[in-house]
Parts: C-alpha cells; structure tokens; sequence
C-alpha cells in the first residue's frame, strides 16, 4: 500500500500538472459521483493528509484515496493511457493536462467546507505544515498495551506511516516491533524518527531502506540476518492490512524482543 511520502510526491506531481488550470472535461466512474460536472472549474490547489489526497477547486474538494492497488498518472492531453481504461475511476482534462485516477480505493467528491470529514478520525499528518509530535505522543499512550508496531500502522495516531517505514523506524530506534507503546524507552523520539524519516523520504527520494525487505540478508549495523514476521491482526482507520503486509522486518539482536 502506497505510504505518506507517495502520496505527498503524487500530490506535487499532480499540483504542478493542474494548478491553476480550468478543466475542459471531469469523468467521474463511480455511481455516486457519475452525474457529478466540473467543467469550467478551476483547479487551485493539490494537497495530502497522510495517505489522503485532495485536489480542489473553489467549491469541491476531489478526496482520493489509492488503498492496495491505486495511482495516479498524467498525460498530455489526447496521450495514450498506459494503463488499462476499464480501471481509470477520475478522468480531469485541461487544455494541455489529462490527469487519471486508476484503481482507486476511495473517490468522493466533498464540499470544501466538508473536506474535514474525511481526515478528522486521523492523527497528525507526518508530512503536514502542522505536524505536532507531542499530539502523536498523546495518541499512542492510550493504548500503552498495544505493541508498537502495530500502534504505528493506526492511522489515528499518526496519519502517513506504513509497513514499511515502520519497519524502518523500530529498526533505527533499536525497538523490538512487539514492545508494549508503554515500555518503548522514548517514544517521543520514536515519533520525531518517523517524523524525520517520512521527511527524507518525501524530499530525497529514493529512500534506502535498512530492514524493509531485507529478510535473510545481514543486519548493516551488527550482520545478524534480519527477518521478517507477521504481527497480529488489525486494520489500521479504513486501511484494510493483508497478511502480507503485516509483515514486519527487525534485526534480532538489535532489536531484542521484550521480557
């Protein structure tokens, strides 16, 4: 599943195609929103909230969502899509632009002034101008009982992580995933870690991971094989996580399991 800093890249791409420019043509392949019209509406602003993304006009706000399988691309306008028709669900065509939702998980078309709804169930957003670690912190400690590597998947506590920078996040802090939220020695530094980590990843990419996917391969800090194991069942807001993706990879020495 595409995680905060694919979302935030996709919502930049997206910005640079479309700010600015009114739409000659708005397709909408949902039943809900397939009478729905915004020719002649002028896009103004593209923006992200976690795995959120929002492209909005002076009325509406297009929220997004990509769950397992979605993306967004753009085209020059009359281009041949480079996937297949029958899974595009929003079409927006400028002039010059065509952007195309396919496969996406999530497509509602909101008032500006209900944009809210979609986001208000969420922690704060790692990659927002208004990111508060201390709030993080807060929503954590709840649950002191949860293990922390599925605390970090909870989109209520801080909206953006996924499978895999949690992964990377307990690795670098030296935290065992199954660590009680209340045991984890620092958490606030564990929450700047995500933090500056999502932040790398949005702004450097690529980002280079150090545990994710590297199951039977060396540790690169002590050459223990790092492996991968499943971490119990959840489902993290409204993202439905498979037992793939709760796979969660850990060096066993470094990251020594709790007493």
């Amino acid at each position: 599943m595409p995680e905060g800093d694919t979302v935030f890249l996709t919502a930049d791409r997206l910005r640079r195609a479309l700010a600015g420019k009114t739409l000659v043509r708005s397709d909408f392949r949902v039943p809900r929103y397939a009478t729905v019209d915004l020719v002649g509406d002028r896009i103004v602003e593209v923006g992200s909230y976690g795995k959120h993304l929002f492209i909005r006009t002076p009325e509406v706000s297009i929220h997004t969502h990509l769950k397992m399988e979605g993306e967004w691309r753009t085209y020059c306008t009359g281009e041949r899509w480079t996937r297949p028709r029958v899974t595009a669900r929003v079409v927006l065509t400028t002039d010059d632009t065509e952007a195309v939702g396919f496969s996406l998980g999530t497509v509602e078309v909101l008032r500006r002034a209900d944009e809210h709804t979609a986001i208000d169930h969420l922690g704060p957003d790692l990659l927002g101008p208004n990111w508060d670690a201390a709030e993080a912190v807060r929503r954590l400690e709840r649950y002191p009982d949860q293990p922390i590597g599925l605390a970090l998947l909870d989109q209520r506590n801080l909206a953006g992580i996924g499978n895999i920078y949690r992964s990377e996040v307990c690795f670098l802090r030296r935290v065992h995933p199954t660590t009680p939220v209340g045991a984890v020695p620092d958490l606030l530094a564990l929450v700047n870690e995500a933090h500056r980590v999502l932040t790398k990843a949005a702004h450097e990419p690529p980002w280079r991971p150090l545990a994710y996917g590297r199951q039977r391969r060396p540790c690169q800090r002590c050459g223990t094989l790092i492996v991968v194991r499943p971490l119990g069942d959840t489902t993290a807001a409204s993202d439905r996580i498979t037992q793939r993706e709760r796979g969660i990879y850990f060096c066993p020495h470094c990251q020594p399991a709790p007493d």
